[in-house]
């Protein structure tokens, strides 16, 4: 078994240093001329590894290659304020240091990847959460946030006891919009009596609504106050803070990406968490790391929905899964979307 190497970033000029010195591998090689899929590398999103949610998921797919693929793995990290020069010299170093595949977890690295990746045309390049920028050594991993979304409305409106449920996102972009959508139709198409609270942390540019619990903590006790009794944050480590908040009203959370019940940054809170809607970022990661390794590296659009169980509701708290009704109404909604019985927004 391989160690990963973590390696953390401030900067272009410490970015370039720090990949140079301590990544894996041996010395640079020449623009595009890959590796033989022996090493491989994830470039963390805002937040960075440690939010016990999307970043940590890319994590747990690179860890288990490591395991089981015999791969050498490099783990990036981003700097606070960064930008899109920074993720360029990021991906740049974690190519040139021989890493194939290269994977920018979340559609900020988008720009990067559009730049970086033509000049390495032998090695695979991974994108998760955006489809805008393709290329042929350009695999993107996408998601129907907005069906596993859905499957999580459906179960706020059966569980809520003040007919109020709350929707924190991270920041107001169309991917998070897309689990409000989902979020929100499942609610009123189980129950249109409910109210929903959809608030956002932060606007782009400003991504701090992703990586600040302080602002998730706010926004949730604000929903509580207007009794909010299910309050579902799709915020990144900024959901910790939202998580913590609704813990301690003894109301419930609903998790995003990872498991958070099983997240053990969260054990203080995980009696409080429902359930989560999972996105099977750690399959993703491992997939496509082995699919270099095997000779065969993916490329264009891979999506993962719920006729994959790409997207999912985590069964891990015993008091949920003990609510048979809840359950009921959740398998048929999700046998529904699979049918095409019921097509989910993407948008509120």
């Amino acid at each position: 078994m391989r160690r990963i190497t973590r390696i953390t970033t401030v900067g272009i000029a410490s970015a370039a240093l720090a990949l140079s010195v301590t990544a894996c591998g041996g010395n640079s090689s020449d623009a595009g001329s890959g590796s033989d899929g022996d090493k491989a590398a994830i470039a963390y999103d805002i937040g960075g590894r440690g939010d016990q949610s999307f970043n940590d998921a890319a994590y747990a797919g690179l860890a288990k290659a490591e395991k089981d693929l015999d791969i050498e793995g490099s783990e990036a990290e981003p700097s606070d304020g960064e930008g899109d020069a920074d993720k360029v010299q990021r991906l740049t170093e974690l190519a040139r240091s021989g890493n194939n595949p290269v994977i920018g977890v979340g559609f900020a690295y988008a720009p990067a990847i559009k730049k970086v990746a033509p000049k390495f045309p032998k090695t695979t390049f991974g994108i998760i959460d955006d489809a805008s920028v393709t290329g042929e050594n350009i695999a993107n991993i996408v998601f129907n946030e907005e069906q596993g979304s859905y499957l999580a409305g459906v179960a706020a409106a059966k569980v809520t006891k003040s007919k109020t449920v709350g929707f924190i996102g991270g920041v107001e972009t169309p991917l998070i919009k897309k689990f409000e959508a989902g979020f929100v139709q499942g609610v009123k198409d189980t129950d249109a009596s409910v109210n929903v609270l959809p608030q956002y942390l932060t606007q782009p540019p400003d991504f701090g609504g992703f990586s600040k619990p302080d602002l998730g903590k706010a926004a949730a006790q604000g929903q509580l106050d207007k009794k909010a009794d299910v309050i579902y944050s799709a915020a990144g480590l900024a959901g910790s803070g939202a998580i913590e908040a609704v813990s301690k009203a003894g109301k419930w959370n609903i998790g995003v990406d990872s498991d958070q019940y099983q997240q053990k940054g969260l054990a203080p809170y995980k009696a409080s968490i429902l359930t989560s809607v999972t996105k099977d970022i750690e399959d993703a990661v491992f997939n496509l790391i082995k699919s270099v390794q095997d000779g065969k590296p993916q490329t264009g659009e891979i999506r993962y929905g719920l006729d994959k169980n790409g997207v999912a509701l985590s069964m891990s708290n015993p008091a949920f899964a003990d609510m048979k009704d809840v359950i009921a109404a959740v398998d048929k909604a999700k046998q529904d979307i699979i049918d095409g019985k019921i097509t989910v927004k993407t948008a509120p």
